[in-house]
């Protein structure tokens, strides 16, 4: 199914963070029906710094090239934080992204530098700036789905978050991002405001949201639920659990690790063999 199929699916789809092209088909392999690409996670790995607006789209189109491949058509949705600049960056970024395999992306309405979404002090840029970025791209023709992003709900409560939305969704955005609401009842009020918009859901680490079940959450709105540094922090726990190991035993023998064979299997060790074989 294309992302935009999901969006009206009869049940959740659940996008876990997908960061280089092992990660990506572990996400496949595992059932994922798509996935997401995070700019905090993209900070993190390419400039080793925090969600704190020094990733650009430039980095996260180049990371997503790398994936997409390893996806083998399962849709990649991937965050574009405020577009980088105005409507003309944002259209520049839209093309960008399109051209690495993206099949979706999220703008949201901080100004730029932007914050983490969990991040106090964060700024709202003005609605109809952030809606002439998402109506620009929504008619670029890139075939890209545009999800809308408030960070209002944190700076000036839910009403504005969800007029702030529905500009959004008139200017051409195919779902909306309340980023911060996470409770039943608000994201129904949202829902009411908005009848047949999809809602997505960020299933973020840093706080400690209620989780609900799908259920509950598909009869709300939400059509999509994002988990953007889960698999990340699994890893780097792992990596730590790894190092600490060698480091006091000189050797990792007593941890659980992903076997060799399936190592070398992801990334496509014995169909390059085939190949060589092939043409040697």
């Amino acid at each position: 199914m294309t992302l935009r199929d999901l969006l009206h699916a009869a049940a959740i789809t659940h996008l876990p963070g997908v960061y280089d092209p092992p990660t990506a088909a572990l996400a496949v392999r595992a059932g994922h029906r798509a996935a997401h690409l995070s700019g905090a996670a993209c900070a993190a790995l390419d400039l080793g710094l925090p969600d704190l607006g020094y990733v650009h789209g430039t980095h996260i189109a180049a990371r997503a090239a790398q994936i997409v491949p390893a996806l083998a058509g399962t849709p990649l949705l991937a965050d574009a934080d405020t577009g980088y600049g105005d409507a003309l960056q944002a259209v520049w970024t839209a093309r960008r992204y399109a051209a690495a395999g993206i099949a979706g992306l999220h703008l949201e309405d901080q100004v730029q530098p932007k914050r983490c979404g969990h991040l106090a002090g964060k700024e709202l840029a003005d609605a109809d700036s952030a809606a002439r970025k998402i109506r620009a791209v929504a008619a670029e023709g890139l075939n890209l789905v545009v999800v809308a992003r408030t960070d209002a709900y944190a700076v000036a409560g839910l009403d504005e978050a969800i007029g702030r939305a529905q500009r959004y969704v008139a200017a051409g955005a195919d779902a909306v991002f309340l980023e911060g609401v996470n409770g039943l009842d608000e994201l129904a009020q949202a829902q009411r405001a908005m009848p047949g918009v999809p809602l997505v859901l960020n299933r973020s680490e840093a706080g400690d949201a209620p989780v609900h079940g799908d259920a509950d959450l598909h009869a709300v709105g939400v059509r999509l639920v994002l988990h953007p540094v889960a698999p990340l922090l699994a890893g780097l726990r792992a990596a730590q659990q790894a190092y600490a190991s060698i480091a006091a035993t000189g050797t990792a023998a007593g941890l659980d690790r992903l076997p060799w064979a399936e190592f070398t299997g992801l990334v496509g060790q014995d169909e390059a063999l085939a190949l060589d074989a092939r043409y040697a």
